[in-house]
């Protein structure tokens, strides 16, 4: 809307230099997280610098930013951002963001997103048909399948396979998602190659990076590759889904995790990083108090930063949890590892740089 003598806003020129790229950006029709990710700032920030924006110029709302980003000519009609600010997201001809995949997150509560939105899955069973997809990594599903890991021993009356896979298809598409993130032929139903990148087939290429990393001779990259695995896993597996299937999985990744958080925690001990393995290991071993393998390498842990002590002290507390929740001894292991701190041998204990 034209400004008149009565109603004329102040100009731009009372903006900040940030806040007159935010507004620029703002005129260019740009979302909150694109405008984050061009500025390389956060959202919170742009947020903020939206309400000044608003506050200095005395405008309502966003719609009267973006008139006003045209009237003042910080934005031309017809002819985009003048200043290389920020730009529209590349989209294919049918308005997708190009080269955008459906990200699937099983390691941790179920999520589904796109171009950096949450996408609403729907009920539990349906998140779970979704999840059984996911965690078998392209390969297909039988109905009987689906049924079986997420119903268990109460079928459905009716056939309600077909009518969940529609929905998160819809679900998927509608985000913007590509048209076949499920397939189905006549084995079964799964992710469309290509179509959709879940959190878990990333974990697994880590931890074989972290391997061929270590076979190098190059523990470091190793511990950092590992790291990056474990970073990806965040609350409790599968929260809340229900059925066989589900439960399994969560025993399934949380062994998973355990052992690649005792692949890393091997790989600090053996480059000498005892301090940066004893939290770690006092985690572990508090979440899990029965894994003797965890309790012997925070043993180690300790033993190697001078802390013999402690040491002696973890194996005790051990044998007291063995014996009162399961009624059994030490391992040879633990028992062994219990005798060489004792002893003080290091080259047993594969300790370095003490």
């Amino acid at each position: 809307m034209p400004t008149t003598a009565t109603t004329r806003r102040p100009s731009a020129t009372v903006l900040g230099h940030e806040e007159r790229e935010v507004l620029h950006a703002v005129g260019c029709g740009l979302r909150d997280d694109e405008i984050a990710a061009a500025l390389a700032v956060s959202e919170a920030a742009v947020a903020g610098r939206i309400a000044r924006i608003l506050g200095k110029l005395g405008l309502r709302d966003r719609a009267a930013a973006i008139v006003h980003a045209f009237d003042c000519g910080l934005v031309a009609p017809g002819r985009g951002p003048r200043p290389p600010v920020a730009g529209p997201v590349p989209r294919s001809s049918t308005g997708r963001t190009a080269g955008a995949k459906v990200q699937i997150s099983v390691l941790g509560p179920l999520r589904a997103r796109y171009d950096g939105r949450s996408l609403d899955l729907g009920h539990l069973r349906q998140q779970a048909v979704l999840a059984a997809l996911a965690l078998r990594g392209g390969r297909t599903v039988s109905q009987q399948e689906l049924l079986d890991g997420v119903w268990g021993s109460e079928p459905p009356f009716s056939n309600v396979v077909p009518v969940h896979v529609y929905r998160l298809r819809k679900t998927l598409r509608g985000g913007g998602g590509p048209d076949a993130v499920i397939e189905h032929d006549r084995c079964g139903y799964r992710l469309a190659p290509g179509a959709a990148e879940v959190d878990l087939a990333r974990m697994e290429g880590l931890v074989t990076e972290a391997g061929t990393a270590h076979r190098a001779g190059d523990p470091a990259e190793a511990v950092r590759l590992c790291s990056q695995a474990l970073d990806l896993f965040r609350g409790e597996l599968l929260a809340g889904l229900p059925g066989p299937l589900a439960e399994l999985e969560r025993l399934r990744l949380t062994e998973r995790r355990i052992a690649v958080a005792q692949r890393k925690l091997e790989w600090q001990l053996r480059l000498g990083r005892h301090c940066e393995a004893i939290a770690e290991l006092f985690a572990l071993s508090a979440e899990h108090p029965l894994n003797e393998l965890v309790a012997a390498m925070l043993m180690r842990a300790l033993y190697g930063s001078g802390r013999q002590a402690d040491a002696l002290a973890v194996f005790d507390r051990a044998r007291r949890r063995l014996a009162g929740d399961l009624g059994v001894p030490p391992s040879r292991m633990l028992r062994r590892t219990f005798q060489m701190v004792l002893r003080g041998d290091e080259a047993g204990l594969g300790l370095t740089g003490r």
